[in-house]
């Protein structure tokens, strides 16, 4: 089959390095304006040419969201931003907007443009509309079915690129374009603030009786009637390739580092493993599950996904406990701390092309020399002794289920 491309979240710079490190062919971020991911971290005009800096020394291209809808006030602001986006030799950018798409064109000359999946592309004819204005990719709607997404391949030109999402959450509104955010506590879902209100957990008030609340169920698993699944498509990568998808995207930009790492290698195996028409190795398919995520479904690929309604809590039985700095040939690691652990737990190493594997804790000792039971201080920099040598950015982790948490 076609090595489909695996785009990355990068929600900051840890988390950029982590999606490149683990094996992603392209990262999208966003710079301090016009993204629609306000809480993420983002790269200010000082980190970003940095960030594309160090994607491009691993042979990673970077795409950058500018994917808001920039009101009469913003939109003056939106060719300076463009003009460093291209200076920083930024490769694409994620634009849903048409006159945001037309100023890139004008001030980002050197930028590949990406549709957005806010412009909820669900046919061929609009696929082809924007490939004749100059868009070299679109990422289409999250609505369509694997048949759909075929049938726009087959009647669209085959220098335009195929986008579409393959894991990670999906909001209720799946193209993304929702104000019940804006009603609800005046935050823009639409300018990247979005509360996230289908997430909660709605009673019914009669008028007439205020104070009291009455359950809602949608059926008798409970009443979270607004909350989606998360998507995973780990499974059904060659009839993505099939479809004509160019490229595969793992949601995530405000998810942490260890997700951002975890999937990366998972899906990146997994890739390679099915274009190369090797048997799927089942350790890459199970380290999904070791991030925190919500029931997985295929989203719409092969008919309707469902909602999940007992619930919006995430599955959580894994904690990431240090990260590795360094490692020595006989496995001695220098680490940083993330969450406590002590001598005789029962951990799992996993790295950049690593396999996990499991271990006891049986030695570790301080910067200085001096044996430790319990690194206890956040940060804390510590050396353990691993049963190999593993390498830097690999992740130490224990099973406890958070979940309710």
């Amino acid at each position: 089959m076609k090595k489909l491309e695996l785009l990355s979240p990068a929600g900051d710079m840890e988390r950029l390095k982590m999606s490149v490190l683990y094996g992603a062919d392209a990262v999208y971020l966003a710079g301090t304006d016009f993204g629609m991911r306000s809480f993420a971290g983002n790269f200010s005009p000082e980190e970003l040419p940095k960030a594309v800096e160090f994607a491009h020394s691993h042979g990673v291209k970077v795409n950058v969201t500018v994917n808001t809808m920039p009101r009469n006030e913003e939109i003056a602001q939106l060719p300076g931003y463009l003009e460093q986006l291209d200076s920083a030799k930024v490769d694409a950018l994620i634009v849903a907007d048409m006159g945001a798409f037309s100023l890139a064109g004008k001030y980002a000359p050197n930028c590949a443009r990406h549709i957005s999946t806010q412009q909820s592309i669900a046919n061929y004819e609009c696929a082809t509309a924007w490939y004749e204005l100059g868009a070299k990719r679109v990422v289409l709607a999250r609505e369509l079915s694997l048949e759909e997404i075929a049938a726009i391949r087959a009647k669209t030109p085959k220098e335009l690129e195929i986008e579409t999402f393959g894991h990670g959450a999906m909001c209720v509104s799946y193209s993304g374009r929702c104000l019940l955010s804006n009603y609800m506590t005046g935050r823009d879902s639409n300018r990247g603030a979005c509360a996230q209100p289908c997430r909660y957990q709605y009673a019914l008030m009669e008028e007439k009786r205020p104070g009291e609340y009455f359950p809602v169920f949608e059926d008798e698993k409970g009443t979270y009637i607004l909350n989606s699944r998360d998507m995973c498509m780990i499974d059904h990568l060659k009839e993505l390739s099939d479809a004509g998808v160019d490229c595969i995207k793992i949601e995530g930009r405000a998810k942490s580092a260890y997700y951002a790492a975890i999937v990366t290698g998972a899906y990146r195996h997994i890739i390679d493993d099915v274009a190369a028409g090797r048997p799927v190795d089942p350790v890459w398919r199970d380290e999904v599950e070791h991030v925190s995520h919500r029931y997985y479904s295929t989203g719409f690929y092969f008919g309707y996904p469902g909602q999940h309604t007992g619930n919006s809590r995430y599955i959580r039985q894994w904690q990431v406990c240090a990260i590795v700095e360094s490692c020595d040939e006989n496995g001695l690691a220098l680490c940083s701390l993330r969450n406590k652990f002590a001598m005789g737990d029962e951990l799992e190493a996993v790295g950049p092309d690593t396999r996990p594997f499991p271990f006891r804790v049986s030695q570790m000792q301080t910067v200085d020399g001096v044996a430790l039971d319990e690194p206890r201080t956040p940060q804390m920099r510590f050396y353990i002794q691993l049963p190999q040598q593993v390498p830097a950015c690999s992740i130490l982790r224990k099973q406890v289920d958070l979940s309710s948490e």
